[in-house]
């Protein structure tokens, strides 16, 4: 059944199941993408856009907005929330970068998986390909840090976001091994979700939460290209 949601804006979301709806960080995200100065016509990239909310937001301030999503019912479902909000929003289905490799922009946003997961590997169907992201949660957010310089032009900029429990300074290392520099540039407290929340255990075992720890904190990253 699909839901109706809301973007940033007010905008409505068509979110059918088995695609990631928006959520505190996708709101941090947006927030985040208002605050950031982007021209007119300005060529931004969505990695992992779920069901477009941020995608739109782009759009809305007069981007060319590319968005890409490795599961064909989340590039669908931003295909069909671009058409009803009447922005044009090009959606490509693949595996993160690999769909625009060769290309520049001057924007990358990305709210990608980064939830600690105790299975092997990364799934390749089903809900849990929005959010799991292998044992330290750093399966996607890695191949991000070290392919979104590659993709942007002199003075652009990438907007990330994932859990603290992944590692901020790792992040921030490796965004600056790129090539890019790198900064937090927002943090936000939140209730475990029903998927944290139905792992408390493994986390405490994997030392990734304090026992009786409820909340995790969402950080978002913002890393320009000076050269």
């Amino acid at each position: 059944m699909l839901s109706l949601e809301r973007d940033d804006q007010g905008g409505p979301v068509l979110v059918p199941p088995r695609v990631y709806a928006p959520h505190e960080d996708t709101l941090l995200l947006a927030q985040a993408l208002e605050r950031e100065p982007l021209r007119p016509g300005a060529d931004v990239l969505d990695v992992g856009s779920g069901g477009g909310a941020l995608a739109l937001a782009a759009a809305r301030r007069g981007a060319r907005v590319t968005a890409v999503d490795r599961a064909w019912r989340a590039a669908l479902t931003t295909r069909l929330n671009a058409a009803l909000a009447r922005l044009r929003v090009e959606v490509l289905h693949g595996d993160l970068l690999a769909p625009v490799e060769g290309r520049r922009f001057d924007l990358i946003l990305s709210n990608p998986p980064y939830v600690p997961a105790p299975g092997p590997g990364l799934p390749r169907r089903g809900p849990a390909m929005a959010w799991d992201a292998g044992r330290d949660g750093r399966a996607v957010v890695d191949r991000i840090c070290d392919g979104a310089a590659g993709l942007l032009r002199p003075g652009g900029a990438l907007l990330l976001v994932h859990s603290g429990l992944c590692g901020v300074a790792q992040t921030l290392a490796r965004l600056n091994n790129a090539g890019l520099r790198a900064a937090v540039v927002d943090r936000r407290c939140v209730p475990f979700g029903p998927v944290l929340s139905s792992r408390r255990q493994w986390l405490e075992d994997q030392g990734l939460i304090d026992p009786g720890d409820q909340k995790e904190e969402l950080v978002i990253f913002h890393a320009d290209r000076t050269h």
